[in-house]
C-alpha cells in the first residue's frame, strides 16, 4: 500500500485514477493545483504524486521541485498531454522518477506506482542493511528443535503469519523471540518488504526515539542530514520491536499510535508519514506487573497482545538441547574449518543435565568455545565449560596464562594478544588455535591495533 498524491485539474480524470488506485488498495488523495497539493504536503509526507504538468496557476515542474526540495524521500510521477522529449528531459533531471504520455491506460499508472514502491522498498533495504545483517534460519521446518512445547510454537506461528494481526512474544533471554519473529514475517505475505529489527533495551531512549522514526535535518547536534527510521523501513513489512518492556512511556504513545493511526513524523519535523507496518513485540519481562506499576501503558499492553506466543526456557524442554549441540557443533566445525566431531555420552550427559540459564544462546557459545579449543576428532567433558562439570584441569593447562574457560572471550584473545606483542600468529599458537581462527574471532569481537591498520 502507497499514500498517494494526485495533482490533476481534470476532475473526471482525476476521479478515474483515484477510484483505480482506491480498488488497488492504495491509500489515495486528490487535489486540482499544485497549491493545494503544497498545502497537504506540508502536513503530509507521501510515497508518491502523481501530476499533470499542465495546472492551473503554479505549474507541474515547479511543483516537482518544491517537492524533491521538502522531501526527497517521495518519488514523483509527471503526466502530461503536451509530451515532447524536451519536456520528459527536463522532469527527470529535476528529480521526477518517471514521465507518462496521455492517454495512458490505468494499467499503466498502477504498474508505474508499484515500480516506485519496488525502488522505495529496494532503498530502505539497503539502508537498514548498512546498519544490521542477521544470519538466522526463517523456514520452520529449519528451527532446531524435538519438544512438544517447540512443536506448539511452531504449529502457531503457522497459523498467525498468514494474518496481519499484532503478536507478543514472551520468554527469557537467549530462547529465540527474534527467531520466532523472522520466522512469523518470512511465512507471512509481508515476506517480500524488510524484516526491520529494534532492541529496545541497548540505545539510551533519546537515541531510540531517533532510531524508530528517523528526524529532519538539525533536528538536533549532530544531525546533519535527514534520517530515514526504522518504522518507515519497515513499511509495508514487519518491525520486530525486541524488549519492547524497557521502553520508556513517552516512546510508547508513539508505538500506540503507530499501531492504532498507522502514522508519524520524524523528529523534528512536523509533517506526518503514512504507513503499512505489522508489529511483533517481544520482552523478557511480565507486561503486565509493569502496567500494574505503571511503567507500561495499559492501552498498548492491549494493542501488542492479541496473540501471545510464549517460548518456554530450554531447560523445561530437554528434548531439545541434543539436536541444538549437534547442529552448533556442525556449525561451527564449518566456521572453524575442522572435521566434523563428534561428543562422547559423558559430555553429551552433562549438557543435557546442565540448567542453560542463558538458553539457546549459552549453548551456542559453549560449543563454539568447545570446538575452538577442543584437540581430538571428539569433544570430551574436559572441552566443556559448564559448572556442573569435574574435569575442568585439562581446559585450564590450555589456558594456562587465564583463570578458566569462562572468561569473556574477548579478553581471552587482548591478553594473547599483548602477551605476544600484537602478533597474531603468536598469539594464535599461545592459545593453540588456527591463525584462520584467530584472524575470525579478531574480526568477531572487532579487535584492532594500530600497528595492524599502518601494515594495510
Amino acid at each position: 500500500m502507497a499514500h498517494v498524491l494526485i495533482v490533476e485539474d481534470d476532475t473526471n480524470l482525476g476521479q478515474v485514477i483515484f477510484q483505480e488506485l482506491k480498488n488497488h488498495f492504495h491509500d489515495v488523495e486528490l487535489v486540482n493545483d499544485a497549491e493545494a497539493a503544497l498545502a497537504r504536503i506540508n502536513k503530509y509526507i507521501y510515497d508518491v504524486i502523481l501530476t499533470d504538468i499542465k495546472l492551473p496557476g503554479m505549474d507541474g515542474l515547479e511543483l516537482l521541485k518544491k517537492v524533491k526540495a521538502n522531501n526527497p524521500t517521495t518519488q514523483v510521477l509527471v503526466m502530461t498531454g503536451y509530451a515532447s522529449v524536451d519536456t520528459a528531459v527536463v522532469a527527470m533531471k529535476n528529480g521526477a522518477h518517471d514521465f507518462i504520455q496521455k492517454p495512458f491506460s490505468l494499467h499503466e499508472i498502477v504498474q508505474k506506482i508499484d515500480d516506485v514502491l519496488d525502488l522505495k522498498r529496494m532503498k530502505n533495504e539497503i539502508d537498514y542493511l548498512r546498519h544490521t545483517q542477521q544470519d538466522i534460519i526463517y523456514r520452520t521446518s529449519d528451527i532446531i528443535g524435538e519438544s512438544a512445547s517447540l512443536l506448539k510454537v511452531l504449529s502457531m506461528v503457522e497459523k498467525v503469519a498468514s494474518a496481519d494481526s499484532t503478536l507478543l512474544i514472551t520468554g527469557e533471554t537467549g530462547v529465540g523471540k527474534g527467531l520466532i519473529a523472522g520466522a512469523i514475517h518470512h511465512n507471512s505475505p509481508r515476506s517480500r518488504n524488510n524484516f526491520v529489527q529494534v532492541n529496545c533495551a541497548s540505545l539510551p531512549q533519546n537515541i531510540l526515539e531517533s532510531e524508530l522514526f528517523g528526524h529532519e535535518k538539525g533536528a538536533f547536534t549532530g544531525a546533519i542530514k535527514m534520517r530515514v527510521g526504522r518504522v518507515e523501513q519497515a513499511n509495508m513489512g514487519t518491525l520486530f520491536l525486541d524488549e519492547i518492556g524497557d521502553m520508556d512511556l513517552s516512546l510508547q504513545a508513539k508505538i500506540l499510535r503507530v499501531l492504532e493511526d498507522r502514522e508519524f513524523e520524524r523528529l523534528g519535523g512536523n509533517r506526518t508519514i503514512k504507513v503499512d507496518v505489522r508489529i511483533i513485540a517481544a520482552t523478557n519481562q511480565d507486561l503486565f506487573q509493569l502496567v500494574q506499576k505503571g511503567n507500561f501503558r495499559e492501552d498498548l499492553y492491549y494493542r501488542i497482545n492479541v496473540v501471545n506466543i510464549h517460548i518456554q526456557p530450554i531447560r523445561k524442554r530437554k528434548k531439545d538441547i541434543e539436536p541444538l549441540v549437534r547442529y552448533f557443533i556442525k556449525k561451527y566445525c564449518g566456521e572453524f574449518k575442522k572435521p566434523i566431531m563428534d561428543i562422547d555420552q559423558r559430555a553429551l550427559d552433562a549438557l543435557l543435565n546442565y540448567e542453560w540459564r542463558g538458553n539457546v544462546r549459552e549453548i551456542r557459545n559453549c560449543i563454539e568455545r568447545a570446538i575452538l579449543l577442543a584437540e581430538g576428532k571428539t569433544i570430551a567433558v574436559g572441552d566443556i565449560a559448564i559448572s556442573n562439570t569435574r574435569e575442568t584441569d585439562c581446559i585450564e593447562e590450555k589456558l594456562s596464562n587465564f583463570s578458566t574457560l569462562a572468561m569473556n572471550e574477548k579478553e581471552m584473545l587482548l591478553n594473547a594478544l599483548r602477551n605476544n606483542d600484537w602478533i597474531q600468529k603468536d598469539a594464535a599458537k599461545s592459545l593453540g588455535i588456527s591463525k584462520r581462527v584467530m584472524h575470525y574471532k579478531i574480526k568477531k569481537y572487532e579487535i584492532t591495533h594500530p600497528r595492524w591498520i599502518k601494515n594495510r
